[in-house]
């Protein structure tokens, strides 16, 4: 488990914004992490890949830049 120390200058940035704003950008900086991999990203998330998957596709509706697989697609 994780726990972030509130002491850290990063989680007082967070202070004031929207959970649905850190949310999204966690979320997309997980997937540039992981190189696109959306099963790692979920994992390391801690939600489902079902979940991760209709939150990609709210934030492409809305014109964010969601990271592509770097992986070759499974023929």
């Amino acid at each position: 488990m994780h726990d972030l120390d509130p002491a850290y200058t990063v989680v007082e940035q967070l202070v004031g914004l929207p959970v649905a704003d850190v949310e999204r950008d966690l979320i997309l900086a997980t997937l540039r992490e992981t190189g696109g991999n959306r099963t790692h990203a979920a994992h390391i998330l801690g939600i489902a890949i079902r979940t991760l998957r209709n939150k990609i596709g709210a934030y492409g509706a809305e014109g964010y830049d969601v990271p592509e697989s770097t992986q070759p697609s499974p023929h």
